[in-house]
């Protein structure tokens, strides 16, 4: 399935793996791009420069098919060392970078200079802009319904994606509210050039997290997300459990600041959660794709599924509608 995204990742399908803190690991990452997607690792995920080094070296022991490396620039408590982050993924020969949080620029002459190719994800149309305008190669567009950070303007993908595909010469990934064939065919009519997963990779069976994170996935529906910090001018989309809507009360009812919420939040417990399976000790992103999440299948199958259907979608379903009586 060409499209100018496979071309310019040398990968079989138009499919990424989002990159997710805890989740972004190497055995997910093999195993989507062993299903002839793009998979990526996390490089935060990772607790210091020479661990991603090591952790690169772990995908590479598992697939022979390029990968991507997830870098995401925010600001922090506890100073983090970027720069030796990215001599570390420039070091190690990775040659696809997604970028996320804040404005990728400091870094591009050292990724443009060692030849990688480098996705910018953005929430906004004037974002992908200026992604484009400092050099990126693609941008992936998140829309209003994606897990974590979808930004302040609260526009969907229905609308955001043809929107950017307008003014943009650049390829483009459409990320949020995707899970299956159906969504992949309608981002690739809205104009995007592939499609980038998170939540629906997370309920796989390579995804290194507790099983009882996949089923609540599984288990629950679209309304089964929450906006935080939208006082904040922060806002994410995580799994709505007893924590988030403990984060919701104290945000409204309390006007609770970023510190006052810190403790129910923190990346920690998070991380706990996914290795006990207790999903009720912390938060997790989750997006709206999870009232689309029935099953929870091997890459390689939710990968060949995807595009098989997709290609009946397009060849059987749609032609039929195009064809003249």
């Amino acid at each position: 399935m060409k499209t100018r995204i496979t071309e310019l990742l040398g990968i079989r399908y138009p499919i990424v793996q989002g990159g997710m803190m805890w989740v972004g690991r190497a055995e997910l990452a093999a195993a989507v791009s062993n299903a002839g997607a793009l998979g990526t690792i996390t490089a935060l995920t990772q607790p210091t420069p020479e661990a991603l080094r090591k952790e690169i070296g772990r995908v590479r022991a598992m697939t022979d098919q390029p990968f991507a490396v997830n870098l995401t620039i925010l600001p922090t408590i506890k100073p983090v060392p970027y720069d030796e982050y990215v001599q570390a993924i420039v070091e190690n020969g990775v040659k696809i970078v997604e970028t996320a949080g804040r404005n990728p620029e400091p870094y591009m002459p050292v990724f443009k200079s060692a030849g990688i190719k480098v996705i910018h994800k953005c929430t906004s149309v004037r974002h992908a802009l200026k992604a484009e305008a400092l050099g990126c190669d693609a941008v992936s567009v998140d829309g209003f319904e994606c897990a974590g950070h979808p930004g302040e303007d609260d526009v969907p993908n229905l609308i955001l994606l043809p929107a950017a595909a307008a003014k943009l010469r650049i390829p483009m990934l459409a990320s949020g509210g995707i899970a299956d064939a159906r969504g992949m065919v309608a981002a690739l009519a809205l104009g995007a050039d592939g499609i980038n997963m998170g939540t629906r990779f997370m309920a796989t069976r390579e995804a290194p997290i507790h099983e009882n994170v996949k089923r609540r996935l599984v288990e629950h529906d679209e309304r089964d997300t929450a906006l935080i910090f939208r006082t904040l001018k922060n806002t994410s989309r995580i799994f709505r459990n007893s924590v988030a809507e403990k984060v919701l009360e104290l945000e409204y009812k309390e006007g609770a600041t970023f510190a006052d919420l810190k403790p129910l939040v923190s990346g920690e417990r998070g991380k706990r959660m996914y290795e006990t399976g207790d999903t009720e000790d912390g938060t997790f992103p989750a997006g709206l794709a999870i009232g689309l999440i029935e099953d929870i299948p091997t890459c390689a199958e939710l990968v060949s599924r995807m595009i098989a259907e997709a290609r009946a979608l397009i060849h059987g379903q749609l032609a039929a509608l195009a064809h003249e009586n």
